[in-house]
């Protein structure tokens, strides 16, 4: 058997087959299961070894210690090897016509004998009457189900004293079969549990009815292959009914009334943890409990799977009703009475384990993690697979749980990242478009710089002889208009060229600290402003000081405020506002004007490009407020809208800079 350290491993997980659905830890009745990087891990120091996570999981992926080859080597072996078969047979190989085909399956197999644990059901039952006959008063747990110990053992280890101390119908039988033939017989328990492999201490190996099928299977044994048998003596009486509900009452000749206050009986991993909280609250005093993890053990884990429950009993029923029909009362009673001295007590060891309870303040901070900041907060979905969010914040101190297996939390976090990832989509949109403008820029930087150091000269040539001919010719009026023109635009040609060569060098900022709120109201003293615009400036602060080269900063103001003027013919408000940024701050250049053109928008900061008429503008403007706010280290940003039905029809230009000029 597999093992780790000194515990028996009966459940694990298969890694590669978890899907992260937490079915397992939802259905584990003890929770048992480990949440580590996503993949649940059963703990075999709080295992009870129900097997329901197996019989849940739709992946596979937790499984038990499958013992097919042991039993084959050991069949294969010398020596003599007995079946002992679990009462619910006839739940599991319903397609077989009768038990006998079943019998001789198994001895084809290699069994010497096969017997019906079901005679040692009635042995156990016996001695529960007893014990409910004795008028100490005292209340009883049965015991019959290994999980339900093992969960009162490990979990609720002071009740240890309320379970039956008599042994399960598996180990009696394994006692008449040593007492009758000896010890020197191999025994093999055959049955649908998975728990049974922790208690057969005094059985040599223990197989599932799965694992039967299996050996049938890979043996190719079938109905048709075999001569029909009988199970071997001593045979069994009413026991057969055991697995079913109410089964052990039924057996101890005790009428099943739903009015009976003496005996509660819990079915189903759920139902048995709820009796047994109840019981030790003291809620059930009085009562004694019959007890089952599963719902019968006819649906046990070692089970094949998609059974019916209620056409499985029926099965049992059945079986059991035909059976006393044949039973020899007398050769059953001969029976009982030769095996009326075995010893079928037994003890229990407390193991229960050592857990730390958290406090409220690692509670509450594990709950505020997931985003659970008031009580209305905790929705309690069981989605992580516990009943309450207390007893997931709980198992995630204990290092049993992590906090992604909250779902509401995972959702939002999963929205807050989608959010996130579209906003640095987005940022870096923002940043491939600036740097491909920056590298447009470049390029034309270069080119204008060329162009400008060679017009410079010429240009200025030309101004200096108009200027002395407009000397000369001072008498002579039309030629002295003519001549005014040429020195007029020869003076525009010059300016314009200037403006190349600031775009195209890195030119030196000379910063001084400045209120910026007082700069940006008198920049526009600097502009002609048409009655019909209204002009405001908006700050964080009436004071706000920061360093910048006013010269510049000024043509930067300036030309966006033309702009601006020249895009509300109509009037308008022109606004500038200045936000405070901590090391930062912004200056918000917003008119209400005619907006800038989707296809125009990867155009503005072009030199030369320009949508106003002939004479209106050379295309510079912007080229040169970039620059200066790049020499700053800041940055400019523009959002404009030209749609009416999509709200604010203007441009905005978000001029972002530090507070502190790095010379």
């Amino acid at each position: 058997m597999t093992t780790t350290g000194n515990k028996e491993i009966l459940v694990y997980t298969v890694k590669n087959r978890c899907r992260v659905c937490y079915t397992c830890v939802r259905e584990c009745p003890v929770k048992a299961i480990k949440i580590i990087n996503g993949q649940a891990e059963v703990m075999p120091e709080r295992c009870i070894a129900c097997g329901n996570c197996v019989r849940v999981c739709s992946q596979g992926a937790k499984t038990f210690n499958n013992q097919i080859n042991e039993i084959r080597k050991l069949l294969a072996g010398d020596g003599v090897v007995f079946a002992a078969v679990a009462p619910s047979f006839p739940a599991e190989f319903t397609e077989l016509d009768d038990y006998q085909t079943f019998v001789g399956m198994l001895k084809s197999l290699g069994f010497s004998k096969v017997f019906e644990v079901a005679f040692g059901a009635d042995l156990v039952a016996r001695e529960y009457k007893k014990l409910k006959n004795k008028p100490d008063g005292k209340t009883y747990i049965s015991s019959d189900c290994p999980a339900v110990v093992a969960c009162i053992e490990k979990h609720h280890a002071h009740l240890t004293s309320c379970l039956t101390p008599v042994v399960s119908p598996m180990v009696a039988m394994g006692r008449v079969i040593k007492k009758k033939y000896g010890n020197k017989n191999k025994i093999v328990f055959i049955g649908p549990c998975i728990a049974k492999k922790g208690e057969a201490s005094e059985l040599e190996f223990v197989i599932t009815f799965s694992e039967l099928r299996s050996l049938f299977e890979i043996e190719k044994i079938t109905a048709e292959s075999i001569n029909s048998d009988d199970f071997d003596a001593p045979f069994a009486g009413k026991g057969s009914i055991f697995p079913i509900s109410h089964g052990l009452l039924s057996n101890i000749e005790h009428k099943v009334d739903i009015t009976d206050s003496k005996v509660l009986v819990a079915n189903g991993h759920r139902d048995f943890i709820d009796a047994i909280t109840e019981f030790e609250k003291g809620n059930l005093k009085g009562q004694d409990l019959e007890l089952l993890c599963c719902e019968g053990c006819i649906m046990g884990p070692g089970m094949s799977k998609n059974g019916s429950r209620f056409s499985r009993a029926k099965k049992v029923t059945e079986y059991t009703e035909k059976k006393l029909i044949r039973l020899e009362i007398s050769q059953w009673d001969q029976n009982i009475k030769e095996f009326s001295d075995l010893d079928l007590t037994r003890s229990f060891r407390p193991n229960e384990l050592d857990l730390s309870k958290p406090g409220e303040e690692e509670i509450s901070c594990v709950l505020l993690g997931m985003g659970k900041k008031e009580l209305k907060d905790q929705l309690n979905c069981r989605a992580c697979g516990y009943d309450t969010c207390r007893e997931h914040a709980i198992a995630i101190v204990n290092g049993y749980a992590e906090t992604e297996m909250c779902l509401p939390y995972t959702i939002e976090q999963m929205h807050t990242t989608i959010i996130n990832l579209n906003i640095s989509s987005e940022k870096l949109a923002s940043a491939r478009l600036a740097l491909k403008q920056t590298e447009k820029l470049a390029t034309m930087g270069q080119l204008s710089a060329g162009i400008a150091h060679e017009l410079n000269n010429p240009l200025g040539v030309i101004l200096m002889y108009s200027n002395i001919l407009k000397e000369e010719m001072a008498h002579d009026e039309s030629l002295n208009s003519d001549l005014n023109l040429i020195a007029e635009q020869a003076e525009r040609c010059k300016n314009i060229v200037g403006g190349l060569l600031n775009f195209a060098r890195k030119n030196q900022i000379n910063p001084e600290e400045t209120n910026i709120v007082a700069f940006c109201k008198r920049s526009i003293q600097s502009v002609i402003v048409p009655e019909n615009v209204n002009f405001e400036v908006l700050s964080d602060k009436e004071v706000l000081n920061v360093e910048i080269d006013k010269d510049q900063m000024g043509q930067v103001l300036t030309n966006l405020e033309k702009n601006a003027i020249d895009a509300m013919p109509d009037g308008g408000k022109l606004s500038l506002i200045i936000h405070d940024l901590m090391t930062d701050f912004t200056i918000t250049v917003v008119d209400e004007g005619c907006g800038i053109s989707k296809e125009n928008m990867d155009k503005i900061f072009t030199p030369f490009y320009t949508t106003k008429p002939i004479g209106k503008g050379t295309g510079m403007g912007l080229p040169l407020v970039y620059g200066i706010v790049k020499m700053h280290r800041g940055k400019i940003d523009v959002e404009s809208n030209t749609d009416r039905t999509k709200g604010f029809v203007g441009t905005r230009f978000i001029i972002q800079l530090p507070k502190k000029t790095v010379r």
